[in-house]
């Protein structure tokens, strides 16, 4: 059963393929925002995961996060999600990056658990 205060932390090296360069959404040799953003998601998912019905996964609908610091090739980013919300299929997330001690960004994210087998028969 997924409750309120599930939590995960997933971590992350910089390297040069998940630079804003090598990712196209800057040109500096920095940690890309989308690369942060996934790193949040991972987080979430991984947070709910070992409590899902068989046969289910969680899909990302929403996210909305600041990046207010840059983070250079070489270091190690964490990004840990809690569950703050829990609405049926609904399930809301805090999400915070950092390196080390240093806020990176945080923000909010919105999973949905869906069947496995009925998700991918729809595409």
């Amino acid at each position: 059963m997924i409750q309120e205060g599930l939590t995960h932390t997933s971590q992350l090296t910089v390297t040069e393929a998940v630079t804003a360069t090598s990712m196209g959404s800057g040109d500096l040799p920095v940690l890309a925002t989308p690369a942060m953003m996934a790193l949040m998601e991972n987080a979430a998912m991984l947070a709910v995961a070992p409590h899902l019905p068989e046969g289910s996964t969680t899909v990302g609908g929403h996210i909305t996060a600041s990046h207010i610091k840059p983070t250079p090739v070489g270091e190690t980013v964490t990004a840990t999600a809690t569950v703050t919300k829990v609405d049926g299929k609904k399930i809301e997330f805090e999400v915070k990056a950092h390196c080390g001690d240093i806020l990176l960004g945080e923000g909010s994210h919105l999973r949905f658990i869906v069947d496995r087998e009925k998700f991918m028969s729809r595409l």
